[in-house]
C-alpha cells in the first residue's frame, strides 16, 4: 500500500485514487465480537422499522399528519442502517478493506443524507407537537396532510441539496499523500483531511452542515418545548397536564436518544485524546443503536401502536389455532 501512495504522489498535480483503504475496527482486539453485535443490531433495526412501516401503511387510523412524519423518520432510520452497517459487516466477512472512489462517495452521500433526515424530521415532529398542545382547536386547520407533505418535501429537498454539495466538493480534492481512511465508513472529515491540496472549503461545509443538521434543529426543538411547557402551565388540572405530556413522551425520548449521543460524540471527537479505535467505536455505537431503538420506543410508548400490535398478535394466534 505504501508503494501505491508513493506512486500516486509522483509528478502529479491532481490525483483521484481508484480506491480508499478503510481501517474499520482492524486493530481493535476481539473485533469479531463487535461485528456480531453490529449484525444483531442491524437485524433488530431492520425488523423493527419494517414493522412500524407496515402498521402505518396498512392501518387506516394511522393515516394522519403525525404518522406521515413518523413514517418519514422510520424511512430515515432504515436508510441509515442499510447504508452503514452492511458495508461494515462486509469488511469483516470478505476481509477486504478497500472501497472504490465512487462507491466511497455514494456511501458518504447516503449515510449523511439519512442521518440528517432523522434530525430534520424530529424537528418537524416537534412543530407538530407544539401546534397540537398550544393550539389544539386549530391543529387540523394548521397541520393538514397537505401541509405535512409540503414540509417533508422541503426537508428532503433541503437535505439532498446540502449533502450533494458536500459530496461534490470532495471531487475537487487531490489525494496524493494517503488513501487510508481512519474510520469505519467514508466519513466526510476522514476523507477530506487526506487531501494534499486546499481543503478549507470542505472544512467549512463540514462545520456548516453540523450546525444546520444538528445544533440548529436541536435548539428549535428545545425552543418548541419551552413554549409547550408554558402552555402546560396554563392547564388547570394535573390530569390534563399529564395527558398532554404523554402525547410528547415518545418524541422526547427519540430526541434525547438522537441528539445527546450525537452531540456528545462530536464533542468527544473534537476535544478528547482517546485512541482512534475507541473514538471510531463510540461513533459506530451511536450510529447503529439509535435506528434500532426508535421503533422499540414507538411500539412501547405509543398507545395506538401498542393496541394495534396486540390486535395483530391475537389475529396470529387465532390463525395458528385453526
Amino acid at each position: 500500500m505504501s508503494s501505491l501512495n508513493s506512486t500516486l504522489s509522483l509528478n502529479t498535480t491532481f490525483v483521484r485514487p481508484p480506491f480508499f483503504f478503510i481501517t474499520g475496527f482492524h486493530n481493535m482486539p476481539h473485533a469479531k465480537y463487535y461485528y456480531i453485535f453490529l449484525c444483531s443490531v442491524f437485524v433488530v433495526s431492520l425488523l423493527g422499522n419494517s414493522f412500524v412501516m407496515f402498521i402505518i401503511y396498512t392501518e387506516r387510523s394511522f393515516h394522519t399528519q403525525k404518522y406521515l412524519a413518523i413514517f418519514n423518520l422510520v424511512v430515515a432510520d432504515l436508510g441509515e442502517s442499510t447504508a452503514l452497517i452492511p458495508n461494515v459487516i462486509a469488511l469483516f466477512l470478505f476481509d477486504s478493506q478497500y472501497i472504490s472512489f465512487d462507491a466511497c462517495l455514494a456511501n458518504m452521500f447516503f449515510v449523511f443524507l439519512f442521518a440528517s433526515l432523522q434530525s430534520l424530521t424530529l424537528t418537524v415532529l416537534a412543530y407538530d407537537r407544539l401546534v397540537a398542545i398550544c393550539s389544539p382547536l386549530r391543529y387540523h386547520a394548521i397541520i393538514t396532510m397537505q401541509a405535512m407533505a409540503v414540509m417533508l418535501t422541503v426537508v428532503w429537498a433541503y437535505d439532498s441539496v446540502l449533502i450533494i454539495l458536500m459530496v461534490a466538493l470532495i471531487t475537487r480534492l487531490s489525494f496524493c499523500k494517503s488513501i487510508v481512511v481512519k474510520s469505519y465508513f467514508c466519513r466526510h472529515e476522514s476523507i477530506y483531511s487526506l487531501a494534499c491540496n486546499d481543503n478549507f472549503i470542505n472544512h467549512v461545509i463540514s462545520r456548516f452542515n453540523v450546525t444546520l443538521f444538528v445544533y440548529i434543529p436541536f435548539l428549535l426543538i428545545v425552543l418548541s418545548y419551552f413554549f409547550i411547557a408554558g402552555a402546560l402551565s396554563k392547564i388547570a388540572s394535573w390530569e390534563g397536564r399529564f395527558k398532554a405530556i404523554k402525547t410528547c413522551s415518545a418524541h422526547l425520548m427519540l430526541v434525547s436518544l438522537h441528539y445527546l449521543p450525537v452531540i456528545g460524540a462530536h464533542i468527544t471527537l473534537l476535544t478528547s485524546t482517546l485512541k482512534s479505535d475507541v473514538s471510531i467505536m463510540i461513533l459506530s455505537i451511536v450510529k447503529a443503536v439509535t435506528p434500532m431503538m426508535n421503533p422499540i420506543i414507538y411500539v412501547l410508548n405509543t398507545e395506538e401502536v401498542r393496541v394495534f400490535s396486540k390486535k395483530l398478535l391475537k389475529k396470529k394466534k387465532k390463525l395458528q389455532q385453526k
